[in-house]
Order: structure tokens, then C-alpha cells, then sequence
């Protein structure tokens, strides 16, 4: 996989990005199709189609002859029955029947499964046992805030060094978590970690270090308050936990800031993912600005599942007015011409009114973030649950 590309080849946002009074389109087909682009990174706010996207998107990619394995961080698993798998887990399965001389596989991240092969491949086969089996590390590695988000980095990294290393892959897909807010996806390696070095785990370090008549006085006192507070069970099992894991720090800063410029590289597009709402639309000019401050690349705006409009010409005020005028005339019963009539043009009505606004968010979004590429996606008529479904959104997400 070609890590990076120039400098010149990759369009960025923010104070990198030059003047414009209108949004361009999104090409999705061509960001799919340069052989620079190792990494595409969907992201926005929960319930936006994050999952369906990610997976249309790697599957026209594998069609159209990329090498391509998704990463899905969803609990709800529609990937793995979108795509045909049974199950999907932490190794990447391939994907039957896809069209083309390209490749699909997909896995979904399993967070203590990941958590435990750091800890196998940093340390030695003892140490990394007393880690293992620590209670403390099985609540951290299993429910800790911020450590899914952080182990969607690594396993991202992994796949990355694997890829380029025995040419696997040419392209990575990853569906962020769905976290209460996108932006923890880039702060997580810095909070874990900063967690993991902090005052509080140093403290609790702090009996490891010496024999207990060389801490100071306010170390002990300190410790007897946890030890009050949490147990001495429990403040033992830290201290082992941490004593063990005090090695293993360096290397999670490490990877942390690795993979942090793995994303910084112009290797690497970010495709904001929004529906055509305002508070999701409001979260994606966030992650926008968020982006740009970090000097991350980013491809574009998707905005899923945005209201087809109605056929005919007919105005949301034309149609409305039809409508009133008759139901004036209507004869009493629901189902008579009249009626019937005056229903369609209600809904015609409705529905106008509904692209009307959509179109009026999107254009305010357009007027603050003019430089960033869009596509909108119409939303379907019932739910993915396929192939033939993926195909279908990755149709429309390269504007068909």
C-alpha cells in the first residue's frame, strides 16, 4: 500500500483550503479509484448509515479492482448479513461473490480481543499472563470509556503495517464506533493514554517502586484513602495491574501518535457522514472544523438518506392549494375520487416542503463549508440487507 501521496494531490479543508462561494460535488468513483488513497475513514454522529456506507463503499471498490478489507466498529453486525457472512469478527473474513478481479474482506472489531494481542506482542509471555488475568485489566480492556475507540486505532494500525507489508490490501475501510460524539474516534489514544501515565496510575505505581519506607508521607496517605474508598482487594489488584503494564506505557504513547499521523497522512481521505437533519448536519460542520484544526485530509460530505423529490412539477404551495380547494368539495366519503385525489396532493405537498428544507440545511451547511465535496444519497425504499443493496447505495453515492 502506498502510505502517502503528494502533498499537491490531495484537497483539504480549512486554512489549507482556497476561497469559494459553492460546495463541489463529491466524486466518489475517483477517490475510489486513486491507487494513492490507502485509507478511507467514515465518520459522523450515530444513526447516520456510518455501517451501510463504509460497506457500499469498500464493495465498489473491491468491484472496481481495489484489494479492499472493511473494518466495522457497529454492535447491531448488519454488515456481516449485508454482506453474506455468518459471523464477522476480529479477522478478516472474505466477502463471496464480488463481481470484478478486486477482493472484499470484512471483520468487525473485538475490542478485548485486540486490547489482549498489544499486550501479548509488547510483552514478555509472563508478564503478559499476569496482565491477562489481572481484574482490573478485564474491566479496563472490556468497558473502559474510550478504549474501544482507542482499540479501533490499533487494529487499524495493524491492518496498516500488515497490509504494507505482504501487499494484502491496497485500500482500508473503517466505520468509526458509534460514540455520542465522532471526535472521540481522534481523541481517544490521547485520553487512554493520558490515563494511563497520569498522577493517579502513578500514585498507584508509586509501592512498586520501592520498598514501602521510601514513599513519602502524602504518597501513604493517599493510598490509605483509596484503600478506604476502593478496598484493599480492589487497590491491590491496580497496583499489580499497573506494575505489570508500567513497561508497556511507552509503547502505547507510541502507537498512539503513530497512528494518529497515519491519519494525518495524505494517504488517508475522511468522509464525514450526515443525514439531512440539523443536529447531525450541525455535528458534521463540527468534525469539519475539527479536521481542518488537526490537518487531517478530508474527501467530503455523504448526506444519507435524504428525501427523493416528488414527481411532476407541481409547487409545495400549488399542490397545497389543490388540496384545500378539494376539500371544500368532498362528498363526506374517504374513498371517492375527490378524496383520493386530495390525499396525493397532501402528500405531494408534504413531501416538497420536506425537500425544501432538506435543501435549505444542505445549502446552509454549503454556504459555512464551501470547499467541502458533497453527495447526496436518496433514501430507499426499505432497508440493505444484501449485496444487490450495497451495490445500490454505492450507485448512488457516485451521484447515479
Amino acid at each position: 500500500m502506498s502510505p502517502q501521496s503528494s502533498a499537491g494531490n490531495r484537497a483539504r479543508v480549512g486554512p489549507l483550503a482556497g476561497a469559494g462561494s459553492t460546495a463541489p460535488v463529491l466524486d466518489v468513483d475517483a477517490l475510489l479509484d486513486d491507487r494513492d488513497t490507502g485509507i478511507i475513514v467514515c465518520c459522523g454522529s450515530g444513526g447516520v448509515g456510518k455501517t451501510t456506507t463504509s460497506a457500499a463503499l469498500a464493495l465498489r471498490a473491491a468491484e472496481r479492482g481495489r484489494k479492499v478489507v472493511v473494518l466495522t466498529i457497529d454492535p447491531a453486525r448488519r454488515l456481516a448479513q449485508s454482506m453474506g457472512i455468518e459471523e464477522l469478527d476480529n479477522t478478516p473474513r472474505p466477502v463471496p461473490d464480488v463481481a470484478g478481479e478486486g477482493s472484499l474482506d470484512a471483520m468487525m472489531l473485538d475490542m478485548k480481543r485486540t486490547f489482549d494481542e498489544v499486550v501479548e506482542s509488547q510483552a514478555s509471555p509472563e508478564k503478559a499472563q499476569q496482565i491477562l488475568t489481572n481484574p482490573f485489566y478485564v474491566a479496563l480492556s472490556s468497558s473502559f470509556a474510550g478504549t474501544q475507540e482507542y482499540m479501533a486505532m490499533e487494529k487499524l494500525g495493524q491492518i496498516h503495517a500488515a497490509a504494507r507489508a505482504d501487499d494484502t490490501y491496497d485500500l482500508i475501510v473503517v466505520d468509526t464506533p458509534p460514540s455520542r460524539s465522532a471526535l472521540d474516534f481522534l481523541d481517544a489514544p490521547e485520553r487512554l493514554s493520558r490515563f494511563l501515565d497520569g498522577r493517579f496510575i502513578r500514585l498507584l505505581l508509586a509501592p512498586a517502586k520501592g520498598p514501602a519506607k521510601l514513599m513519602t508521607a502524602g504518597v501513604g496517605l493517599v493510598t490509605n484513602a483509596m484503600t478506604r474508598i476502593l478496598g484493599a482487594q480492589v487497590l491491590r489488584d491496580m497496583q499489580t495491574f499497573v506494575a505489570a503494564f508500567d513497561t508497556l506505557f511507552g509503547g502505547f504513547r507510541q502507537r498512539a501518535q503513530k497512528t494518529f499521523e497515519l491519519l494525518q497522512a495524505d494517504g488517508t481521505a475522511f468522509l464525514v457522514v450526515a443525514a439531512p437533519e440539523p443536529d447531525a448536519l450541525r455535528e458534521a460542520a463540527y468534525f469539519v472544523e475539527r479536521l481542518s484544526e488537526d490537518r487531517m485530509p478530508l474527501a467530503g460530505l455523504v448526506v444519507n438518506r435524504a428525501t427523493a423529490p416528488p414527481e411532476g412539477s407541481l409547487s409545495a404551495d400549488e399542490a397545497m392549494a389543490a388540496y384545500e380547494r378539494l376539500s371544500r368539495r368532498e362528498d363526506g366519503a374517504d374513498d371517492s375520487p375527490v378524496s383520493r385525489t386530495a390525499g396525493l396532493l397532501r402528500l405531494h405537498a408534504d413531501r416538497s416542503r420536506l425537500v425544501e428544507r432538506e435543501r435549505g440545511l444542505r445549502t446552509r451547511f454549503a454556504a459555512a463549508h464551501p470547499q467541502v465535496p458533497t453527495a447526496v444519497v436518496p433514501a430507499l425504499a426499505g432497508d440493505v440487507h444484501d449485496l444487490d443493496g450495497l451495490r445500490d447505495v454505492g450507485h448512488l453515492l457516485s451521484g447515479g
